[in-house]
């Protein structure tokens, strides 16, 4: 049962990096973002009431490597964006009494996203965008999780979930002066997986999420973000019997962005579990650096 848990932290851990604030501002066309950050992360791992494990506890060291490119759809600002992960977990815990530890290393499932702005935020070169103001912008995204990443069907612990993931979200961002307000809600979508540990078909519920933002620009390009997210459901299916699993919990955090130049910016993230009734608690520190090209720069 190792892997139920390792799939379930995975995704709950990706959910938790993606609650990223200002996913909706616009962005002049034609930029390219190059990304590589390093996520920390450590917490307990929740199972079904109806295994034998218990105490069960992780640490991961997490690096990524993505690539954001912004342009024109439908006369409105949009970003394609693919992140590539590679991690390091080490799980231990008690299985019928006995501890047992798991560690392993590897390339993690790589993310595809696509996010337009439907209102607020048409598409602007870099002069144009000078004198542009935000106001309210509503736009939608999709998200593509693919099963590139390591994974073994004879063991229990994999960093890959050896399965399709659909994420589609609606976001509203609200600007008043230097304080902008965010809201975005999604479910993602599960394939099944058909070969989980020595044939068995692992499935999974749709896992609904609904974040928020409150962020506090500066005039020298500083910007803070508090954090909020509340996520339900992801109850897991083992050969058609469903396991008393479904998750909820709360998570609170903040972003901090510092540019060093116009062309290099520094980003740090941290969050932490507030309230869990069911699912896995774990507290998440990140850094992340970003190097941004074209369109004039």
């Amino acid at each position: 049962m190792f892997s139920i848990a390792a799939t379930v932290v995975a995704a709950a851990s990706a959910e938790a990096q993606d609650a990223e604030p200002r996913l909706y501002s616009n962005t002049p066309v034609g930029l390219n973002f190059l990304i590589a950050g390093y996520v920390y992360s450590q917490g307990k791992l929740a199972f079904d009431p109806s295994t034998s494990i218990a105490d069960a506890q992780f640490h991961a060291h997490t690096g990524a490597v993505a690539y954001v490119r912004s342009f024109e759809l439908w006369g409105q600002s949009a970003k394609f964006d693919v992140v590539v992960p590679y991690s390091g977990l080490s799980a231990h815990g008690l299985v019928a009494g006995q501890s047992r530890k798991r560690e392993i290393s590897g390339l993690g499932d790589p993310r595809f996203r696509v996010s337009v702005n439907l209102l607020g935020a048409r598409a602007l070169s870099v002069k144009e965008f000078a004198n542009y103001k935000q106001d309210l912008i509503v736009g939608v995204s999709l998200q593509v999780s693919a099963p590139l990443g390591q994974y073994d069907d004879t063991k229990l612990l994999n960093l890959g979930g050896n399965r399709w993931s659909f994420r589609p979200e609606l976001g509203i961002s609200k600007a008043w002066g230097p304080w902008t307000l965010e809201a975005a809600s999604s479910v993602t979508f599960f394939a099944d997986n058909p070969d989980f540990f020595n044939g068995k078909t692992f499935a999974q519920a749709p896992l609904y999420l609904v974040r928020g933002h409150i962020i506090r620009n500066f005039s020298n390009g500083v910007w803070v973000s508090l954090d909020g997210s509340y996520l339900t459901g992801a109850r897991t299916t083992v050969n058609g019997v469903k396991g008393h699993n479904e998750q909820e919990n709360v998570r609170a955090g903040v972003t901090l962005a510092l540019p060093v130049d116009r062309q290099n910016s520094i980003k740090f993230n941290a969050s932490l579990g507030l309230y869990a009734r069911t699912g896995n608690e774990f507290s998440v520190l990140g850094v992340a650096w970003q190097y941004r090209w074209g369109a004039g720069y």
